[in-house]
């Protein structure tokens, strides 16, 4: 089952190198992780999603809470949330399959952020189901570059 764990820290040096450490020394394997500053400046978001069991995401909170710079760590298996992911990808596009792919990217409202002669540079943003049903549409064309976010997420409403 798959996890997505919020985690408030001091926006301080090293507090993502321990995060990580603790992850990579008890065998757990971070699927995706994103980073940022929130509205105050002192503190970073890390959303971060896992692979498991329950019991690995209790054991993985404990662990958490015991880090110094950890403010809040927030679990979201159970409760509503908005989570986005973006994803930059390089398509071949030749004269004859660029208006096919560019009506591929109005209906999953991409945006093209670059065209050259033989490529196209697509934003997509969205879950991850979305990102990925794209990323399988258009590799057909061939993909000659791809790069990946790690999903962020809020909870909806007010978080108990």
């Amino acid at each position: 089952m798959r996890h997505v764990i919020s985690v408030l820290v001091e926006n301080k040096p090293g507090v993502l190198a321990r995060i990580a450490t603790l992850f990579s020394a008890r065998g757990f394997n971070i699927d995706s992780l994103a980073v940022g500053e929130t509205e105050d400046p002192e503190i970073s978001r890390m959303t971060i999603a896992v692979g498991g069991d329950y019991s690995v995401l209790e054991q993985i909170t404990k662990q958490l809470n015991k880090l110094v710079d950890i403010i809040k760590v927030s679990d979201f298996t159970d409760i509503q949330y908005v989570e986005r992911g973006l994803a930059l990808i390089k398509i071949n596009a030749t004269k004859t399959n660029r208006a096919e792919i560019i009506q591929l990217a109005s209906i999953f409202r991409t945006r093209i952020i670059d065209m050259a002669s033989d490529s196209l540079i697509l934003e997509v943003t969205g879950d991850k189901d979305k990102i990925e049903a794209f990323i399988k549409l258009v590799s057909v064309y061939g993909i000659k570059e791809m790069c990946r976010t790690g999903e962020v997420a809020l909870s909806r409403g007010e978080l108990k």
